[in-house]
């Protein structure tokens, strides 16, 4: 029988035991087992836990059971309201709400901004039970007088440390003002900083606290590693890892919206299918892009922060920090798209020497040493790291931190570069250089043209088959520019 699952102790209604059982739930996650019971019970409840705990489920299962055990009697009115930062967590939460109360007698939708409202706008004046939102837009519909929240008896703030970071908080102020004063609260963050235990002392009236990892730790399945190198060399080292370190669905995060267009063209280029998401997308764009990246075509998402979430998408093998995030919370909500539910994860950082501060600030945040990997590609003439390039890649140095000035320091090319090609290739009537007077020619080569520099060798790369080209379809997203075309002239030098 359905109800013979661990889930039937926490007293859910039948036809939600029955809609888990064919989902394969049967045991709760620790966030569940814990939250869930204060949620029926009417209390406020704070719930602190990294993303792939099953949190949503903590919420949701405890919110339809309460709609089904009391309905509605006339026209439907919004009874429950969650609010969440982003299109995608938005329509994540929906999902799940309409894979858990499918067999009941329940009405619901998502609404956001960067679509038409028509649409939405008609659904809510037919009546619904549950509405999911982002702060923006429900705003907006609220002060046309569309959205009626007198009724809600359920207020849901989830992520609400990305709430905080976006800026959300006065929107969600006006929010709160027009719910009623009587009302269960439940506020979920996968952080809590300071700023976030303020706004919960504001928020929810003697809350029990549900917390089952530690604050702002890292994912304890996610192994962590980092790169030291100049930053014009990461588009370089990020070819490399994606192609030799059997990388399967990869997470690439950038600190800017430009950045991520500029890395997915360089993979591009690279013959690596990816495709960017970035809050300059419309949503019809960033819906194919998360749909692309979830059937693994292509296998690189390029994201920045805002954009990404709340993303939940099973099987990330890889996240790569592309830049180091200025904020230490963030990094540990970028890792948690990886290892999630148990599973092993990957996390890369990539860190120039401007984000050395930011670096020690995460170690000091998680109080985890980060693995030095030593181990570097080739990178082009004159752009290498100051240490030698071994032929390993795979290689993680636990060294102190004090001992990263080895290979940390900036790169320089050598001094007089020409005079000691020149010295390789002497030309019959050179004069040798002053030590302090800069060459004045090129050198020469044995015909008297120009010398040129020795191509690099490296051995031939084997790439994975889901690496190849052909299939590529992030530069065919509204709103992606596709790659500069050879032997195009810059804008500046063209006819006006």
């Amino acid at each position: 029988m359905a109800s013979s699952n661990a889930f039937a102790l926490l007293g859910l209604a039948e036809p939600i035991l029955r809609a888990l059982k064919a989902e394969g739930y049967s045991v709760p996650t620790p966030i569940q087992a814990q939250g869930i019971g204060p949620v029926m019970q009417g209390r406020d409840v704070l719930g602190c836990a990294q993303t792939g705990t099953g949190k949503t489920a903590a919420f949701a299962l405890p919110i339809l059971h309460r709609l089904a055990g009391n309905p509605t009697q006339g026209a439907r009115k919004i009874r429950a309201l969650v609010l969440a930062p982003t299109r995608e967590l938005s329509s994540q939460i929906g999902e799940s709400f309409s894979t858990y109360g499918k067999q009941l007698d329940l009405r619901g939708m998502v609404i956001f901004g960067g679509v038409s409202q028509q649409r939405q706008e008609q659904v809510l004046r037919g009546g619904i039970d549950l509405l999911i939102a982002t702060p923006g837009r429900l705003l907006d519909l609220m002060n046309q007088g569309i959205v009626d929240l007198k009724h809600v008896e359920v207020f849901v703030l989830d992520e609400a440390d990305n709430m905080l970071d976006m800026g959300f908080i006065v929107d969600i102020r006006k929010i709160m003002s027009k719910l009623p004063a009587k009302r269960q609260n439940l506020m979920y963050s996968a952080t809590m900083p300071r700023e976030i235990l303020q706004l919960a002392n504001a928020i929810l009236k003697d809350p029990v606290t549900v917390s089952v990892t530690p604050v702002s730790s890292a994912v304890e399945t996610v192994e962590q590693s980092v790169y030291f190198l100049e930053k014009r060399n990461k588009p370089v080292l990020l070819t490399h890892f994606l192609m030799n370190n059997g990388v399967g669905r990869a997470l690439v995060f950038t600190r800017t919206k430009h950045g991520a267009d500029k890395v997915t063209r360089h993979l591009e280029k690279q013959g690596i299918r990816a495709v960017a998401i970035h809050g300059n997308k419309n949503q019809n764009a960033r819906t194919r892009a998360i749909a692309s990246f979830k059937s693994k075509s292509p296998p690189v998402l390029v994201a920045t922060d805002i954009a990404a979430r709340g993303l939940d998408i099973d099987d990330v093998s890889h996240v790569v920090n592309f830049d180091i995030p200025n904020v230490p919370e963030t990094y540990v909500h970028r890792i948690g798209r990886t290892g999630r539910a148990g599973a092993t994860g990957k996390a890369v950082s990539f860190c120039d020497p401007e984000e050395r501060g930011w670096l020690r600030a995460v170690e000091r945040l998680t109080k985890i040493p980060i693995a030095v990997v030593t181990d570097h590609p080739t990178y082009p003439a004159g752009e290498r790291v100051g240490h030698h390039t071994p032929t390993s890649h795979n290689t993680h140095a636990h060294a102190p931190r004090a001992a990263h000035a080895t290979h940390t320091a900036p790169s320089h090319r050598a001094p007089h570069a020409p005079a000691a090609a020149a010295a390789r290739h002497p030309h019959p009537h050179a004069k040798p250089a002053h030590p302090h007077t800069p060459p004045q020619h090129k050198p020469q080569g044995p015909s008297g043209s120009p010398e040129r520099r020795p191509a690099t060798h490296q051995p031939t790369v084997h790439r994975p088959a889901h690496l190849t080209p052909g299939g590529g379809v992030g530069h065919r997203f509204q709103g992606t520019k596709r790659p500069s075309q050879p032997g195009r002239r810059p804008m500046s030098h063209r006819s006006r």
